[in-house]
Parts: C-alpha cells; sequence; structure tokens
C-alpha cells in the first residue's frame, strides 16, 4: 500500500512545479515592466506558496532557500526597494537552484549547496545594504502580518470606515480621490452615510458632511490598506476591520445575522437586539419602528451581509468547479478505450447493414451516434492550450539573446489555440532547434541592425492558428534572412546538387533541411553541425506534420509546421491494393482520377498520369509493396500535394473515408520505412498507414540512382 505520505510529497512536487513555471513567467515579463506591482505580487505569492509548501511536506531545503528570496520581494512589494534587472536575472538563477533542490527532495541527484548559497549572496548584493539588515535578522520560521494575509494569493473581506473631519477640504484634500484608491484594491462596495448633512440653509461648500463605509474584498495585506489614508490620518476617523477571512467556504455561504453586525459595528447593544427579537418580527423593522438604530444602519448592515454572501458563493462555486489532477497514463488509456470502441462501432454498422434488419440498423446508428460523442469528449480532455509550450521559450530566447549579444523580443500570439497534450510534447525539441537558428543565424547584432537601417531590437514572433484539421505553428524572425546563394555554394561543394542545376526558392530552402547540411562558418555552442532542421523535418514528420520554410534577404525568415490537432485517431482515407488495404491521412488528399492503361506512361523512367493538362508523377503502391496479382483495367490515382509537390499513389480501388485507431507496430516492424501504423477495419482485416512523406522520399532517392539526378529534380510537371 502506497505511504499517505508520499501522495502528498508527489502533489506538492506537481504543483511546485507549476508555481516554478508560473514563477519564470511572472520574471520575464517582470523584467519587460519593472514597476508593474502587479507581477510584484505574483512572484512573491509564488514564491510564498513554494516555500510555505515545501516547509509543510518536509522539502526543508526548498523553504529555506525560498524564504530568504521571498524576503527580497516582500521589501520590494512595500516599496522599499526597486525591482532591477540584475536583481530579476539573479532571481531566475535561484528559481532554476529551486528546481534542483525539488528534483533532489523527489530523489534525485543532490543540489549543489555552494551554488545555492552563492546565489543567495549575489542576490543580497543586489539590495542596498541598511535595507537588508532589517530582514536578515528575522527568524527563519516566523510569519510577517503581510505574509499572513497573503497566503497563496487567498482574499480577504474588510470593512473599512473613512470619516473625514469636517475641515478636511480647507486642507486641499478631497476625499473622493481617497475612496479611489481604495476601490483600485479589489471587489468593492461603497456605502454613503448622509445622516450629518444639515439643512439646504446651513450647508457650508468648505465643510465635509459625508462618511462612508467601503466593504472591500482584496488580496492586499491590513498595511497595503492603510497606506490608502497614509496623508489622511490626522485629519479622519478611519476604521478597518476584517469580517472575512477568505479561503474555502465549507457548508453553505451564509454570513453573520443582521443584530450580530450591529452590534458588531458598535451601533446597538446586545441586550436591546435580544429585546427586539421577542417581537417576532423583522429585526431591521422593529428597530428602525422604535428608533434604537438610524434606517442607514440596517442598510449597511443588511449590504455587508449580502455582500459577504455573494464572495462566499464566488468561492464556493471556483472551489467546486477545480480541475482534477489525472495522470497523463490514465488519459492515453482511456483513448485507447475510445479507439476500441470506434472499431466495434464499424463493426456493428457493417453486420447491420449486411443483414438489412432495420432494428439493428437503429441501434447500430445509436451507438454510432453515441461513440461520436464520446470519442470527440475523450479527444477534448487532451485538448491544452499550446501557450503552455510558447512561455517556455521565453527563457530560451532571453538567455540566448544575451549569450550572442542580441537583442530580441519574443512575440506570443494564439497562445490559447488547442492541441493534443501527445503532440504538444513532442513540439518542444523542433521549436528550440528553429528559435536557436533564428537568433544565431537570422537576427542580427543590435549594431549591424542599426546599420542595415532596422530598429536595434529584433524580434522572433511564434504564432498558433487552427487550420482545418490541423495547427499551423509559425516562427517568424525579422531577421537577415536566408542568404539562397550561400546555400547553392555550400549544397555544390558537398555534392548535394550538381553545376547546372536550377532550383526554386522553395527548392533551396527545403536543402536547409537536408542531414548534415549547415551554412555556418564554425560550429559553436549554438550551432553548426547540420543536425538542427534535420531534427525539426523527422520530428514533424513523425507527428505526421510537415514543414514549410519561406524567406526574403534582409527582411527575415518564417517557418511554418503544420501539425495535426491529434494522434490517436484521424480521419483517413481507405484504399484498397489485390487484396490489401491502406489508409492515407484524409487532410493531405487533393482529388481522385481514374488512370486506364492507355493512359499510363512513362517519361524519363518516372510514372505520369495527365491531369488537366499538368503531368503528375505518380507512385505505383503495388510495385512498391511487391504486392502480385493482375492489374486492373483502370486504376485510381490518389493525389496529394507534398511540400509544394503534387505526387499521385496508384491503387486498385478507393474504397472511402474511414475514421481510423491509429495502433502502433510491434518492435519488429518499428523501423519499416513507409508505414506509419496500422489499424483495425470493421471486419477485423488489418490495414496499415502509409506514411506519405517517406514514400516520396524513397521514390526520389531510387531515381537519383537510377537517372543520376538529384532528389531535387522529382517535381510536379516538366
Amino acid at each position: 500500500m502506497a505511504n499517505p505520505s508520499d501522495k502528498h510529497r508527489e502533489a506538492y512536487r506537481e504543483e511546485a512545479i507549476e508555481l516554478l513555471n508560473e514563477l519564470e513567467e511572472s520574471l520575464l515579463e517582470l523584467e519587460d515592466n519593472l514597476s508593474d506591482m502587479e507581477l510584484v505580487g505574483r512572484v512573491f505569492r509564488a514564491l510564498h506558496t513554494i516555500k510555505g509548501s515545501g516547509a509543510m511536506f518536509g522539502f526543508d531545503q526548498i523553504s529555506s532557500f525560498t524564504h530568504d528570496v521571498e524576503s527580497i520581494y516582500e521589501l520590494i512589494r512595500n516599496g522599499k526597494v526597486a525591482a532591477t534587472k540584475p536583481l530579476i536575472g539573479m532571481t531566475l538563477e535561484a528559481r532554476d537552484h529551486m528546481r534542483l533542490l525539488l528534483d533532489a527532495g523527489s530523489g534525485g541527484e543532490p543540489a549543489d549547496e555552494q551554488e545555492g548559497e552563492r546565489i543567495l549572496e549575489a542576490l543580497r548584493k543586489t539590495v542596498p545594504p541598511d535595507v537588508l539588515s532589517g530582514i536578515e535578522g528575522r527568524p527563519k520560521d516566523s510569519v510577517t502580518e503581510s505574509q499572513e494575509v497573503s497566503v497563496s494569493g487567498m482574499e480577504k473581506t474588510y470593512r473599512v470606515t473613512f470619516k473625514p473631519h469636517r475641515n478636511i477640504l480647507l486642507k486641499g484634500i478631497n476625499p473622493l480621490f481617497i475612496l479611489d484608491d481604495i476601490k483600485e484594491l479589489g471587489r468593492h462596495h461603497v456605502l454613503s452615510y448622509l445622516s450629518d448633512v444639515p439643512e439646504i440653509d446651513a450647508i457650508s461648500p468648505e465643510e465635509c458632511y459625508v462618511f462612508w463605509d467601503v466593504l472591500l474584498t482584496t488580496e492586499s495585506s491590513l498595511n497595503e490598506i492603510k497606506d490608502v489614508f497614509m496623508f489622511v490620518e490626522e485629519d479622519a476617523d478611519i476604521s478597518i476591520d476584517l469580517i472575512d477571512e477568505g479561503g474555502l467556504i465549507s457548508g453553505d455561504a451564509d454570513y453573520k445575522k443582521l443584530g450580530e453586525i450591529l452590534v458588531e459595528r458598535g451601533t446597538i447593544s446586545p441586550e436591546a437586539i435580544e429585546s427586539a427579537l421577542g417581537e417576532h418580527r423583522f429585526l431591521g423593522e422593529v428597530l428602525v419602528e422604535s428608533g434604537l438604530v438610524p434606517p442607514t444602519e440596517v442598510r449597511a448592515a443588511l449590504a455587508e451581509q449580502q455582500f459577504v454572501k455573494e464572495g462566499r458563493k464566488k468561492r464556493s462555486a471556483i472551489d467546486q468547479a477545480s480541475t482534477v489532477r489525472v495522470p497523463a497514463e490514465k488519459l492515453d488509456k482511456l483513448v485507447d478505450l475510445v479507439g476500441e470502441m470506434v472499431t466495434m462501432q464499424a463493426r456493428l454498422t457493417q453486420i447491420a447493414y449486411g443483414r438489412k434488419d432495420p432494428l439493428l440498423t437503429g441501434i447500430s446508428e445509436e451507438v454510432e451516434r453515441l461513440t461520436a460523442e464520446l470519442h470527440d469528449s475523450a479527444m477534448n480532455i487532451r485538448m491544452v492550450p499550446i501557450g503552455s509550450t510558447f512561455s517556455k521559450f521565453r527563457r530560451l530566447v532571453r538567455d540566448l539573446s544575451k549569450d550572442l549579444g542580441r537583442d530580441i523580443n519574443m512575440i506570443m500570439e494564439g497562445a490559447e489555440t488547442e492541441l493534443d497534450k501527445t503532440v504538444i510534447d513532442q513540439l518542444n525539441d523542433p521549436i528550440v532547434h528553429i528559435i536557436r537558428n533564428s537568433i544565431d543565424h537570422g537576427i542580427e547584432r543590435p549594431e549591424d541592425r542599426e546599420a542595415a537601417g532596422k530598429h536595434r531590437q529584433g524580434s522572433i514572433k511564434i504564432s498558433a492558428l487552427h487550420s482545418g484539421s490541423d495547427v499551423l505553428i509559425k516562427i517568424q524572425d525579422d531577421g537577415a534572412g536566408i542568404d539562397t546563394k550561400a546555400v547553392l555554394r555550400k549544397a555544390l561543394d558537398i555534392g548535394l546538387i550538381g553545376p547546372e542545376q536550377e532550383l526554386s526558392d522553395s527548392e533551396i530552402f527545403n536543402i536547409l533541411f537536408h542531414p548534415g547540411f549547415s551554412t555556418a562558418k564554425k560550429v559553436s555552442s549554438v550551432s553548426g553541425r547540420g543536425v538542427g532542421m534535420d531534427v525539426v523535418k523527422k520530428s514533424v514528420e513523425g507527428l505526421r506534420g510537415t514543414v514549410e520554410c519561406t524567406s526574403r534577404k534582409g527582411m527575415g525568415t518564417t517557418i511554418t509546421l503544420r501539425i495535426p490537432l491529434t494522434l490517436a485517431i484521424i480521419e483517413g482515407l481507405l484504399i484498397k491494393v489485390a487484396d490489401s488495404f491502406f489508409v492515407m491521412p484524409l487532410a493531405a488528399v487533393e482529388e481522385c482520377v481514374e488512370l486506364s492503361t492507355a493512359e499510363a506512361h512513362e517519361e524519363h523512367g518516372r510514372s505520369l498520369v495527365n491531369v488537366r493538362e499538368e503531368l503528375v508523377p505518380y507512385i505505383r503502391l503495388r510495385n512498391r509493396f511487391a504486392i502480385n496479382g493482375r492489374r486492373p483495367d483502370i486504376e485510381q490515382v490518389v493525389i496529394i500535394r507534398h511540400e509544394e509537390k503534387r505526387v499521385g499513389f496508384s491503387v486498385d480501388e478507393v474504397v472511402g473515408e474511414h475514421q481510423t485507431v491509429l495502433k502502433s507496430l510491434s518492435k519488429v516492424y518499428r523501423n519499416i520505412r513507409a508505414i506509419s501504423g496500422a489499424t483495425i477495419l470493421g471486419d477485423g482485416t488489418v490495414a496499415l498507414i502509409l506514411d506519405l512523406p517517406k514514400l516520396i522520399e524513397d521514390a526520389e532517392a531510387e531515381e537519383a540512382l537510377v537517372t543520376g539526378r538529384s532528389m531535387q529534380h522529382f517535381r510536379t510537371s516538366e
């Protein structure tokens, strides 16, 4: 049986990883806007929660280390220290050390204690010594007042009474400005008291007769609320009372009764309340009629009661609607079961239509509807915003641009675009390689950009948007662009192309994805070994996606990744060659045309089909997979688009669209090219899923061997 404490430690670890990611994101945003106190608050709350929960679950090293960092950000929150870029840089290093401490506490390699001390010492040097001395002597287990009211960003509700003295206007103070400052601290409700306002003939325009109660729900500390009244303390009667602790609400959202609120406010005695309750009428009505409490006081108490109740209901609703953590393997199992359901539903549909039984057909159609809904729900569960991946690259851009002497701003768009979590997990490495190339090869140094008439600061823009059943991810820089002449020279030097070949820009850009190709003049820690873009292409094609590069010299480069939404279940086109079934991803298919034996011809050793006066090369799957049997008199050619080329695949029969549940191949068949997986049809037959880019690549390679031409000559038309 699992130890309960281990479950709690694992839960803390998962939460801490999220908080560390949030901390990194907040620090990077704060670095661009050093005066944003909301970001400072986010940093402080993340640090405080990591520290407090770490001590609770036995991660003492994290708690101790984080305490010192948190103390510095408490000084920033209180206005005693200003946030600076060196301080944020050291805090990012501290964040990385916290992650090492977290891994060490979970059984990983122990963190370097000396490195931790070095980071803390460097952090302390960013703070003036006289200010720092105020926090160094504080016991590690103490909690300040501002910490107590800010635990985990928890909201609390206060009743703030602000009663200006009559002569406050004569001192040039406008009480309404004070009210505006209070309202900026959080959710609020303002109650005005007019009981002291005299008859109109006796009103002096130089005196203030109104006073206010403000019901305030805020994450701000008591000290921060008091700071609003810093300059009017001697000119007003001020009281700040905590009336609701916040946090999670157990049971209903009830608050104090009307009588309790009036007693607490000092409006009436408990004895008078007891006497009024004996009349068995509404308490407020009795108190007003008897003259014990002014109507304004009753209205104020009722408003307070309603305000707190509404706040509690909102917190309760948020708690009930909170997300549930589910291990990824459980979701994968759910999707696998849904896949089995899709297969069985297809089999049931086939049997129902074969028997022509109306009752069985009706049941089959209902099962088909339910299976489709279940499939959509299961897929949506695995969909997560791609912004969670984008945010990781902010740190990469920041650190790498500093190392290479660049000034780069990163822009993100479409972070809310959703993609299958399995796909997102595999996108990290390709995008890292593209960003590293953009910074090292693309974006110039500030002085070079200025000399070229550009802004000193370069930019990298990462965007995502849905396009049918795919997601388009674009990584765009405004750097020097790709020098096509340099690419051609290097390709010629290493024998990739011949001296007489003429290539289009898109064909030249595709050379960049060739294994081992690099235009870097020397190998560095960032690039130059010719493995980056090759890895990008292989990784993206492994996701059944495509890569496209466009560039203008002096203007920048754009790399576009087209990725399917999910890898588990796809829409496919079912085809047949002899007795063998295959599936093509439907998103790649453009059209199907007929090909008779008389129309089939070859040119330069290649099979070509005439499609509306355009010669399109095609690959015979019968020959490719060595399938025996007589070829039909009329074949079907399925035409797809691949890297701006139109390529056909000749088959015996196009069966139709088919919702395909992907099954991975066993280790024995895993290295077979041109097959990316398999699926089971409704009658139990196995259909192989074609890896179209690999099929085309193999055909291009064979053609180059036979004709002596480069594979770049495998083109759409002559």
